[in-house]
């Protein structure tokens, strides 16, 4: 069975974007240092379709990912610049209740029961399923995470969204428990964090 795996940059304090809910690449997190080309050579397809071929990586194939899960707010960060589907090289599904449509045929768009969309693309084969953003849908999803492979920057934003979305009164209490796999530091500071669910 497909895990999902939630990789995406967060700072020290947990925060995975200001509290604008902006795009934090070049400013809360720098793209540029020691830990870019490691990480871009782990995880190639996350490297955005419209970067790919700057970089040499337009016939990359993936390692780790076939399929990409963005919440409105992530979504919307692409479409404020222009791109319409950041992710055309991998299987795009964007999750909203708000949204009546996307601007790219090959989205798909969720607007039903996100955990149970999640456990119909689990039991499909194929590679793993990239929970690429935000906080608030990582919150709605935390029961379906199987792992977490976090890219820590050493910054301290204060405010902003949250790893797993903005606390509300009818947030699911209770501990989920992960075990640290791997912890690699790279002379930027930058740290790449890889957990396992255990419970």
């Amino acid at each position: 069975m497909r895990k999902l795996v939630y990789l995406v940059a967060t700072t020290i304090d947990g925060f995975v974007s200001d509290a604008a809910d902006s795009d934090p690449t070049g400013t809360v997190f720098d793209p540029v240092g020691a830990h870019a080309a490691p990480l871009m050579a782990e995880y190639p397809e996350m490297i955005p379709t419209h970067i790919r071929p700057m970089l040499g990586l337009t016939d990359t194939p993936p390692k780790h990912f076939d399929t990409v899960l963005e919440g409105r707010g992530s979504y919307e960060i692409g479409l404020a610049g222009g791109v319409t589907n950041a992710y055309r090289h991998l299987r795009h599904l964007v999750f909203s209740t708000t949204m009546t449509g996307v601007d790219d045929p090959a989205i798909e768009l969720v607007n039903t029961d996100p955990a149970a969309r999640i456990r119909e693309l689990k039991a499909e084969d194929g590679l793993d399923i990239w929970l690429c953003g935000g906080g608030t849908l990582a919150g709605v999803l935390r029961d379906e995470i199987d792992e977490l492979h976090l890219k820590v920057y050493p910054v301290v934003l204060g405010k902003g969204v949250p790893l797993f979305g903005i606390p509300t009164q009818d947030s699911r209490p209770g501990l989920d428990h992960f075990t640290l796999r791997s912890a690699t530091p790279y002379d930027s500071g930058v740290s790449l964090m890889i957990y396992d669910r255990t419970r």
